[in-house]
């Protein structure tokens, strides 16, 4: 019988030990395909299984005009390619025990795959997910279908005070800028899109060198590079698009009031904060953890919440994306708490940006980061996000490797002095959704 007191100390070490290896990072390699694809691969035998992504810049920053385009496209995909409709394509898959899934973003798109490395399987599964990306059929019927259930889900949305929010803070965020317009579109715009124009929208963006395969799993680099060519081999070569225009800042404060019969206020503040690789990224995420980006232990939450009793829960964090992303401060409250709720955010953020974290938050926030970050790189498929990622923004192959380090470096004075740069309360968006008298007459 094994005494468990016994082996408990060496079983800690051995946790500690995998937990360091685990910060480490896992080793990343890269390469171009014949046609131009960026490859991101992980070796990863524990499973015998292989996730295969492929990404495309062709998020709804790429809409122009035509809102939902880029997502309605990616919705057909998987409806029809090749000899296959999408019973077809379901039944292919499921008979190997594959899994596929698809989304597109405001930056991106992506197709994936999930597949037993067993022969059999992974040929079937890697021929299909190269039909679905190489040969698309675009039929009308799936067309009008997925554009019905588009305008459903707007529908729906409309009935959302969260949604009715997020759209409002984007629009007024960003303006004119792409990043401004909600990945759904309009029932106006989506009534306006032709099968005409998806497929033109396809055969620009849905290009190998507009594309990221990202590949993790029980195969060596060898197999990989076969698996990246044959998963891209129907695709044409095209051209790279050029990045989205420059984010402007933010001229003056803005504030939207829009009344919704519900009886929580949801209220969104912000302005447009950081893109990937931003110098100022590492000391603006470890502040923010402090100031919101920490669930219950934050400033925000403390002020907000456990002292006030205003909302069950509040939030901040930066999302960057290839151009300025959105900082974003979320609460909800009683309606008739709004204003007050507005002016302790506020005030919290204000003297946060004037003293910065004292000591004792900056350490903590430091041990909450790079403790967890084990559990974030933790399994395949978390790590095949970060790949997608890394590899879509162009980011070193050596960023899990460091990120502990760089988490570790930023300083008191850092933080400070990139919230003082960085955040101007001064210039936010502000959006307030809920019983409108109330949420008025209160703030």
């Amino acid at each position: 019988m094994i005494d468990y007191y016994l082996i408990r100390p060496l079983l800690a070490g051995l946790l500690l030990l995998s937990a360091m290896s685990l910060q480490a990072g896992p080793k990343i390699e890269s390469w171009f395909t014949g046609n131009g694809a960026r490859v991101m691969f992980v070796h990863a035998p524990e499973l015998p299984m292989v996730d295969i992504e492929l990404v495309f810049d062709a998020g709804a920053a790429r809409d122009g005009e035509a809102g939902g385009l880029a997502l309605l496209t990616n919705a057909l995909l998987s409806d029809g390619a090749g000899e296959w409709d999408a019973d077809q394509i379901a039944e292919r898959l499921e008979g190997v025990g594959a899994e596929i899934d698809s989304g597109a973003g405001r930056d991106m798109a992506w197709l994936s795959v999930r597949t037993l490395t067993e022969p059999g399987p992974l040929a079937k599964a890697v021929e299909t997910l190269a039909g679905i990306a190489g040969t698309p059929r675009f039929r009308q019927a799936d067309f009008e279908r997925n554009r019905k259930a588009m305008l459903v889900s707007l529908s729906q949305g409309k009935q959302s005070p969260s949604t009715v929010a997020a759209k409002a803070f984007f629009k007024a965020l960003y303006g004119d800028h792409p990043y401004a317009g909600y990945r759904g579109g309009t029932s106006e715009s989506l009534a306006a899109i032709s099968t005409g124009e998806v497929r033109a929208f396809y055969q620009r963006y849905y290009v190998a060198r507009n594309a990221v395969v990202a590949i993790i799993g029980a195969v060596d680099r060898h197999r990989a590079e076969q698996l990246a060519e044959q998963v891209t081999a129907q695709l044409s070569p095209g051209e790279h698009t050029q990045p989205p225009p420059v984010v402007d800042s933010l001229k003056s404060a803005q504030e939207v009031v829009l009344s919704f019969p519900s009886s929580q206020t949801h209220i969104l503040m912000g302005q447009p904060g950081v893109y990937r690789g931003d110098p100022d990224y590492f000391p603006l995420y470890v502040g923010n953890h402090i100031l919101g980006g920490s669930g219950l232990v934050s400033l925000l939450n403390e002020e907000i919440r456990e002292k006030r009793g205003l909302s069950y829960s509040t939030y901040s964090y930066f999302s960057p994306m290839r151009r300025r992303g959105p900082f974003i401060i979320g609460a909800q409250t009683q309606n008739a708490r709004s204003g007050e709720t507005l002016k302790v955010v506020r005030e919290t953020l204000q003297r946060y940006i004037d003293k910065g974290p004292d000591e004792a938050e900056l350490q903590a926030a430091k041990q909450n980061i790079t403790g967890g970050f084990p559990l974030r790189i933790a399994g395949n498929s978390k790590i095949m996000g970060y790949l997608a990622v890394l590899g879509f923004y162009d980011q070193p192959l050596d960023y899990l490797d460091t990120f502990v380090d760089r988490v570790n470096r930023v300083t008191r004075e850092q933080i400070r002095d990139a919230f003082a740069r960085r955040v101007d309360p001064a210039r936010f968006v502000t959006v307030v959704v809920g019983n409108g008298e109330k949420a008025q007459s209160d703030h």
